[in-house]
């Protein structure tokens, strides 16, 4: 099970990812261009992506911030305040979630950690011990589907209702209502069934290709992409299958820091 989850966890997040990351990006605009006019959701699938500008400032999604905003959505904060906004994506455990966990602690910096079943029923203890560090813990799907191909409400609301069951069973309390959509993929129905379910999506300003296991970025590759592309506002995606992120967090959260920044947690968007 581990294993399969694992294949599928990585080969989902390829694409969405390389694209955030500023690799192929010709490549998808050509392939998704005719999805949007003038950063409208069409009612199709799409990969969330961005396009990066000078450095420290914001980049751009492929649908703005204000259409976002229609559906509860959200992917950036405000460019006045020099404040980040941490967040993991939890698809399994192999050991790094808990070096990471002791960075953000050490630097008091509050993250959101997106879960999926299988992290839940094989890491109940990291759970509890989000919850008990102060963090917040949301919906990343239980199965970490493509829930674009989902049409109906039944069967998207059972994807989100059995991780916030299964969270409560763990926890004692309930999951907060953030959603972040597998791979990156959404269109307009699935935003508004979120919304219909009480839930705000969380895209991300900025991420680097850090969930391949196999092939992990070196501390130089994955400090040129995080400290390079920093900028106000971001709503920041790490891995936590990561070991460079695990090695890396507390000299990241460090670095950060000396250039001005402070952390925030997502409900400051709710």
């Amino acid at each position: 099970m581990r294993q399969k989850v694992k294949k599928a966890v990585c080969m989902a997040a390829a694409a969405a990812l390389l694209f955030a990351a500023g690799r192929g990006t010709a490549t998808l605009q050509q392939t998704y261009q005719a999805m949007y006019v003038q950063g409208t959701i069409e009612n199709q699938s799409d990969n969330w992506g961005l396009g990066f500008g000078a450095e420290g400032t914001q980049p751009t999604g492929n649908v703005s911030a204000e259409e976002l905003k229609k559906y509860d959505a959200c992917y950036v904060g405000g460019k006045e305040e020099k404040v980040l906004y941490l967040t993991f994506d939890c698809g399994y455990e192999n050991g790094n979630t808990e070096p990471i966990l002791d960075a953000l602690k050490k630097h008091n910096a509050p993250a959101t950690f997106f879960v999926v079943g299988h992290f839940l029923e094989s890491a109940p203890e990291i759970v509890k011990r989000m919850v008990a560090d102060g963090h917040t813990v949301g919906n990343h799907t239980y199965h970490h589907p493509d829930m674009s191909a989902i049409s109906d409400l039944a069967s998207f609301q059972k994807e989100m209702d059995d991780v916030s069951s299964l969270f409560h069973d763990i926890t004692g309390q309930e999951l907060a209502k953030y959603y972040r959509p597998p791979q990156g993929k959404y269109s307009t129905e699935n935003l508004a069934m979120a919304k219909e379910l009480g839930y705000h999506t969380f895209f991300w300003s900025l991420a680097y290709v850090d969930w391949n296991v196999d092939n992990q970025p070196t501390k130089d590759e994955a400090f040129d992409k995080l400290l390079g592309r920093i900028h106000p506002g971001a709503i920041v995606l790490l891995h936590s299958t990561s070991k460079t992120n695990g090695e890396i967090l507390d000299e990241l959260l460090t670095k950060w820091e000396e250039m001005g920044y402070t952390f925030r947690p997502l409900s400051d968007f709710t």
